[in-house]
């Protein structure tokens, strides 16, 4: 690029877009890339500290930063997701559906090690809505080098996209209440209306809700016969504290599942349980959801919307960010709950 005074550039193309700060009231693009300088323009840019600007001469070597961005987020860009035009150097992927952000966390780094190249990202696993910016691309210089460019590309093809968006599945909940003083009629439940409500922000249809005594062996039935009638994942409440009534753990066990946790570093929802019948999710949901607005659940749900079958190392590693601030006004998922 060459270096040309202000004064001598009327007639001349911006290679680069050309940004206004107003301090506490606006950051703008105020030239574009492509603008051709006019007389008019000389005070302006005058006024926004640029005494001289820069000419772009093609160089095999070097890649423009709106080209570079583009090329770097079209490399991270995976199913789900869709660029904006460069603006000042930066590229945003937007959201193009509903569903579970997949981050390659250290692929990620790897790349911002490369100097020059910035790629920013919202956290893994992540519950995103259509329309969310969930990363930007861009490029610190105003060119780079194609070799430094290539590597992060490089980097992004390694074991598939490195961003993508998983949509999420309309599954069929199936829900079994435990507690003898629900069965029995002496207090009403609490927990279908709180998990209803959860589950339709994924598109899930609640199958029925089917009331049990606290008896394991009536709990594992009602599971089997959920899963027997299509159930895709089966919700079971009341029971999972270590009280020795509390037999919704055993019941759980008793229906031919295999436990993968009980009790998950996070508070509130601690006495969370996830088990697989074969393929089906079965979630031992704590007391805690008909009172908290964000617990362990909330963390838990995406990812199985999403289709991900989950591990206990996956559960051993909530501990970190697995404290809630349980503030006055929650922002979930837009705060550090769950994230490490």
């Amino acid at each position: 690029m060459r270096k040309i005074p202000i004064a001598e550039a009327i007639g001349l193309t911006l290679c680069h877009d050309i940004t206004q700060i107003v301090p506490g009231q606006v950051k703008r693009r105020a030239f574009k890339r492509g603008h051709v300088i006019g007389a008019e323009d000389i005070p302006v840019l005058l006024n926004l500290g640029k005494e001289h600007i820069y000419f772009w001469e093609d160089d095999e070597g070097l890649v423009h930063e709106d080209d570079a961005a583009l090329v770097l987020a079209k490399s991270a860009a995976g199913q789900g997701l869709t660029m904006t035009e460069p603006n000042q150097g930066k590229v945003n992927l937007v959201a193009n559906t509903d569903g579970l952000l997949k981050v390659r966390a250290k692929s990620l780094n790897r790349i911002n090690d490369i100097e020059g190249i910035i790629l920013a990202a919202l956290h893994n696993n992540q519950a995103i809505k259509r329309g969310t910016v969930v990363a930007g691309t861009r490029i610190i210089p105003l060119a780079i080098e194609s070799a430094a460019l290539a590597r992060a590309e490089k980097i992004c093809a390694d074991d598939g996209p490195l961003l993508t968006i998983k949509p999420f599945r309309p599954l069929r909940v199936g829900i079994v209440t435990t507690g003898n003083e629900v069965y029995q009629g002496r207090i009403k439940d609490g927990f279908c209306s709180v998990i209803s409500q959860k589950i339709s922000d994924f598109g899930a249809s609640l199958m029925r809700q089917v009331i049990v005594p606290d008896d394991p062996d009536v709990i594992s039935r009602e599971i089997r016969q959920l899963i027997a009638d299509g159930a895709e994942l089966v919700m079971v409440t009341g029971g999972m504290s270590v009280d020795p009534d509390d037999t919704t753990p055993t019941g759980i066990r008793r229906s031919g599942a295999q436990v993968v946790f009980y009790g998950v570093p996070v508070l509130p929802g601690s006495m969370l349980m996830l088990a697989y019948h074969e393929d089906i999710p079965i979630c031992g949901i704590p007391g805690c959801v008909m009172f908290n607005g964000t617990t362990s659940l909330d963390l838990i749900l995406p990812i199985l919307f999403a289709g991900e079958r989950l591990t206990r190392s996956w559960a051993v590693g909530l501990g970190h960010g697995g404290l809630c601030y349980e503030c006055p006004e929650c922002h979930f998922p837009n705060c550090a709950f769950g994230k490490s």
